[in-house]
């Protein structure tokens, strides 16, 4: 009962109108979900004792270390993997580097002082795109199917949100490869809980991704999507 009270307070103290489905269930249950996200609203921030290792990519190598908790680390492991098959179906391959703003990052929640982010427990990252090499000649000999590309998307180029998102995706190669990233994830919910992007304050510029122990979901604004 305590930790079905303290997941559904979570979710209302957090996200009292865009939060998407009740809490998780205990078959979904996930090793941070026993963790108080609660803490003094002023003074020195103390976050709570977590396991922490370094990740610095599998299917996609990362532009700076990653410093997550190590369940968050085998979500990303699966992340990756289903963000290399998407670039691949746009791009005829996988990216070189997965650009990243942050992981952990001892600090509340913007504007609810009460709480830690995500961030805190090492169960949260922000992405803010990818780099892709020149297209390997060899390419279709190793079995990957090249969709037409244009010449630009030949060689090496970079995909950023704040950039590139709000871009019309029927113009837009690198939009419709984020969009098509961000609906493939937000249709996992065993990634990750929570999926941030441009449509959600503060986020213009990255997707944020975590597993707090609640469902929340904001990427595409109303008339975007």
């Amino acid at each position: 009962m305590r930790r079905r009270t303290l997941l559904a307070l979570a979710a209302c103290a957090v996200v009292p109108k865009e939060a998407h489905g009740a809490p998780p269930s205990d078959e979904d249950a996930y090793e941070l979900d026993e963790v108080s996200r609660s803490v003094p609203r002023h003074g020195e921030l103390v976050c709570p004792k977590v396991d922490l290792v370094t990740h610095r990519g599998a299917a996609i190598r990362y532009d700076g270390a990653a410093v997550v908790h190590p369940a968050f680390r085998l979500r990303l492991v699966a992340f990756e993997a289903l963000a290399a098959e998407v670039a691949v179906s746009h791009f005829g391959r996988k990216p070189t580097k997965l650009v990243q703003l942050g992981t952990f990052n001892c600090r509340r929640i913007g504007g609810y002082p009460e709480l830690v982010s995500e961030h805190g427990l090492g169960n949260a990252i922000d992405v803010a795109g990818f780099d892709f090499a020149p297209l390997p000649p060899s390419a279709d000999a190793a079995g990957t199917t090249s969709p037409k590309l244009d010449r630009r998307h030949l060689g090496a180029f970079a995909v950023r949100l704040d950039r590139h998102f709000k871009l019309d995706a029927r113009r837009s190669p690198e939009s419709a490869f984020l969009r098509d990233l961000a609906r493939r994830v937000i249709a996992r919910p065993d990634l990750f809980r929570v999926v941030l992007g441009p449509s959600y304050p503060g986020h213009h510029n990255h997707f944020h991704f975590d597993c707090a122990p609640y469902r929340l979901v904001d990427v595409f604004g109303s008339a975007d999507a």
